[in-house]
């Protein structure tokens, strides 16, 4: 499971000319899901985004969490986050799970973000064609994936 997570100023989906998840201050994170991943990537992936330090402290210094900020946060499903390029020029996306693993598993990462922010946490529509607005803050972008943990 990969995620790139964007601290954003403001950050919404659209989709059909409809906004149908938007946020405020926070991170908007798109997440790629892989045929292997399971339960344990998920939590393992939600505990360290939800407790990554890269919101300013007082002192200006990054040193505070989505958590610790009550930030928002936006979750837009992006399978070409698992995209293959060694060969050719047009990316291989065999690694990318299908929709019979990847939605219980997307499912699963927005509820347990929920259950750790005590929020509501916006969305994308997992597989539609989706516009993103996005005003990145610093600019921090950070990718994470959990079959790097060490």
């Amino acid at each position: 499971m990969r995620i790139v997570v964007q601290r954003v100023s403001s950050a919404q989906v659209i989709v059909n000319q409809q906004s149908i998840g938007a946020i405020k201050k926070g991170l908007l994170v798109f997440l790629g899901i892989t045929h292997d991943d399971t339960s344990e990537d998920v939590q393992w992936l939600v505990n360290k985004l939800v407790h990554l330090r890269i919101f300013d402290d007082q002192t200006g210094v990054m040193n505070t969490s989505l958590k610790d900020i009550d930030g928002q946060l936006l979750v837009v499903s992006q399978f070409t986050l698992h995209a293959l390029t060694k060969k050719g020029n047009r990316p291989s996306y065999l690694k990318a799970a299908k929709h019979e693993k990847a939605i219980p598993l997307y499912e699963a990462f927005i509820g347990k973000a929920q259950t750790q922010l005590n929020h509501k946490v916006q969305t994308g529509s997992f597989g539609a064609m989706m516009d993103v607005e996005l005003t990145n803050d610093g600019p921090v972008t950070i990718l994470i994936d959990s079959k790097n943990k060490e």
